[in-house]
């Protein structure tokens, strides 16, 4: 589904307009634009915080929406991003909107510019492919800036024109159902996103993964009818500072295996199981347009994970890319057998820093729950940089502990270890099983099990697939430095 969102930086508000989403704060004057003194706004329940919203209709020109933005002196990228996310919700399935909300904070104007566009957009997402008859309605959204504050703000407009859709795009690739992307369709994806975003692309098929070495995505791959494939994707600017490897779980689907899942909600939620793989392809189809700095290498894990006559089974042993051996005791713990070769094949690359991104444990949703992403990994100083990144997408992450002694957890009487490490501490064994796959390259792990999908709207999330982690990986391979080893 095509972005249906355009988006202009402006100097002041288009005469045709048919929305104009005016900024009120908690104090302060209201904008004469409203209409309404404070006290007839607090008499109909609006107090300006962040996110609220009042629609004040008009006998003729724009309609008017009242925008919370709290204390305008205190704002956030995190709250303008809010506040227009509010506002698209309340002129939804309106053609023409306008807004002056840039101008309104004391947050830089490129920031906030940025914030905005991503508010509005995202809070516009809708999957509408398969419904029949229903369509997302073409908006165009003007960011209104003025004075020193425009140009900040047409840089804004643009860099938020470039996350948002890369969101976007991860959104529609989570949301698609298993028979409309499976594993070589991922593929044939990303093949024409990196053509049109200036990637380099590989992509490498059974027999070839075979050559390699590749048994844990082979592995998982037995049950199913369907082939896998590897991607491999490089971003090579001219002079890079740096160099990241970043892998992504691409599980089109999840049974469960032999070990075969409830049929519950959760389980109808398993064509998000390749969340990871979206957010890396997403993101890095990003970076050319964002002028990034940093050379980026993705790898892209894909394949569906099926029970059948074929399919790997609890005592077989495994052989992963770099030689190490694991004995499988749940073949629902297949996202660290795929991700164990794409990290395998990071660590030859020899990066600076290694991140991967999967939907990977339920027992880090039910440590952080649906909102919050767990990070754990080998280098503080890189976790460091993971975590600011969070904070400025706003797509939060909480650190979890690498507990070394946690491994003799993994012990295997065949194997150099299990897939599974018992009841207890489920995100850091798992984190320790990938751990023995990245060498002594500094890495980050984020499990997105959690926030990979919302079951209701909620700011700048859409019900379904949220995209989380694009904007965040974006943000590092921006802003990445090496990390002292």
């Amino acid at each position: 589904m095509a972005n249906n969102v355009t988006v202009e930086s402006v100097r002041s508000i288009p005469k045709t307009v048919e929305v104009i989403g005016v900024p009120v704060g908690t104090t302060g004057a209201v904008p004469r634009q409203v209409g309404l003194s404070r006290a007839a706004l607090t008499t109909h329940g609006f107090e300006g915080k962040v996110g609220q919203t009042l629609v004040v209709p008009s006998t003729s020109g724009a309609t008017i929406v009242a925008v919370g933005i709290g204390d305008a002196r205190k704002a956030t990228v995190a709250t303008v991003r809010r506040s227009a996310a509010a506002l698209a919700r309340a002129a939804s399935r309106r053609a023409s909107v306008a807004t002056t909300l840039v101008d309104a904070v004391s947050l830089d104007a490129r920031s906030a510019a940025q914030a905005v566009v991503e508010g509005f957009v995202l809070a516009s997402y809708r999957f509408t492919d398969l419904k029949s008859g229903v369509e997302n309605p073409a908006v165009t959204l003007s960011v209104v800036a003025t004075g020193a504050r425009a140009k900040g703000c047409d840089s804004g407009v643009d860099r938020g024109r470039v996350t948002a859709a890369a969101a976007w795009t991860a959104r529609d690739l989570a949301n698609t159902p298993p028979a409309y992307l499976t594993a070589r369709m991922l593929a044939d994806r990303a093949v024409a996103m990196a053509k049109e975003s200036g990637l380099e692309v590989e992509v490498f098929d059974n027999d070839k993964l075979a050559v390699m070495g590749c048994g844990g995505l082979l592995g998982v791959n037995r049950g199913s009818t369907e082939p896998a494939r590897m991607v491999k994707l490089t971003y090579s600017p001219a002079g890079a500072s740096g160099h990241l490897v970043m892998v992504g779980k691409g599980i089109t689907y999840d049974s469960g295996g032999i070990s075969l899942k409830p049929s519950d909600a959760s389980h109808a939620n398993m064509k998000m199981d390749m969340s990871g793989a979206a957010a890396v392809l997403s993101a890095m189809s990003a970076l050319k347009a964002l002028r990034c700095r940093t050379k980026v290498t993705g790898y892209l894990m894909c394949t569906d994970n099926r029970p059948s006559g074929s399919a790997v089974a609890m005592g077989d042993v495994l052989t992963f890319r770099n030689g190490k051996t694991a004995e499988i005791h749940n073949t629902d713990a297949e996202g660290r057998l795929v991700l164990a070769d794409g990290l395998s094949l990071g660590v030859e690359a020899k990066p600076d820093a290694m991140v991967d991104i999967a939907t990977l444990t339920g027992a880090c949703m039910a440590a952080l729950g649906t909102k919050i992403a767990g990070v754990l990994g080998t280098n503080d100083a890189f976790i460091d940089q993971v975590k600011s990144s969070a904070g400025r997408a706003d797509e939060p992450v909480w650190q979890l502990p690498l507990e070394r002694d946690y491994r003799r957890l993994l012990d295997s009487n065949v194997a150099d270890m299990r897939n599974i490490g018992g009841p207890y501490a489920g995100a850091i064994t798992a984190a320790l099983f990938l751990s023995e796959f990245t060498a002594d390259v500094p890495w980050a792990h984020l499990d997105i099990a959690g926030p990979m999908s919302v079951d209701a709207d909620d700011g700048w999330l859409s019900r379904g697939a949220t995209g989380f982690g694009t904007r965040l990986l974006i943000d590092l391979a921006l802003n990445f430095s090496k990390p002292k080893r």
